[in-house]
């Protein structure tokens, strides 16, 4: 009898900014994303306040002055952000 070995699955954590480029006095809102390793989104969530501490795998940016996440359809990466978790 062979045992089934179980997928390990790694939640990754993104934080996306949804910014305004064209009226930067505008609130940037915040999205909390749990994707799993392909990419699907499993949870979305919105933050009322930019997080405390470093907690999150990637940080990405829209700065087209949006307010929803689904019409958004360009987004940036943002590498070394003060929010990303440092590398290990």
């Amino acid at each position: 009898m062979t045992k089934k070995k179980k997928s390990v699955t790694k939640k990754r954590k993104i934080l996306v900014i949804m910014s305004n480029r064209w009226d930067r006095n505008q609130k940037p809102r915040l999205l909390e994303l749990d994707c799993d390793p392909e990419g699907s989104i499993l949870k979305q969530r919105a933050l009322r306040s930019s997080p405390a501490r470093r907690r999150y795998d990637e940080v990405w940016e829209n700065d087209e002055g949006k307010t929803d996440f689904a019409a958004c359809h360009r987004f940036s990466r943002k590498y070394g952000h003060k929010l990303q978790k440092p590398k290990t």
